[in-house]
């Protein structure tokens, strides 16, 4: 069953597999047929093995950024979560900020099946 608690888990996993890019971690995250998007309308990176490879393939450097999600909505299997990622140069000078809402679809096991990010950047940042 989905909840705030198990959505919660999820995004915290997703925080640490980012900051590892361990394949393993990534992959723990997503069903075998996962759709993941950047954005709302591009066409999905589809299944497990793909959404790993393209993360590896666009890495962040280690330590120049920090994100924080929280779910804020929870129907069913469907999760929508809020949150704030930042980014910053190798010597700590901030550079964006991103303000977060991820929708996104759960299987049974409580591994992701469809991933879908909007994003926008605070006046200013543009």
């Amino acid at each position: 069953m989905i909840d705030h608690a198990s959505v919660s888990k999820w995004l915290r996993d997703y925080i640490s597999a980012w900051e590892s890019y361990d394949p393993a971690a990534i992959g723990a995250l997503f069903s075998e047929n996962a759709g993941y998007r950047y954005n709302p309308y591009d066409e999905p990176v589809r299944g497990r093995q793909a959404i790993i490879e393209n993360w590896l393939e666009n890495r962040d450097d280690p330590n120049t950024y920090k994100a924080e999600y929280t779910p804020i909505a929870v129907d069913g299997e469907v999760a929508v979560a809020q949150g704030r990622t930042q980014y910053f140069d190798s010597d700590g000078k901030f550079l964006r900020q991103f303000d977060n809402i991820f929708v996104i679809r759960f299987d049974s096991e409580g591994r992701c099946l469809d991933f879908c990010e909007w994003f926008m950047q605070p006046r200013g940042q543009r």
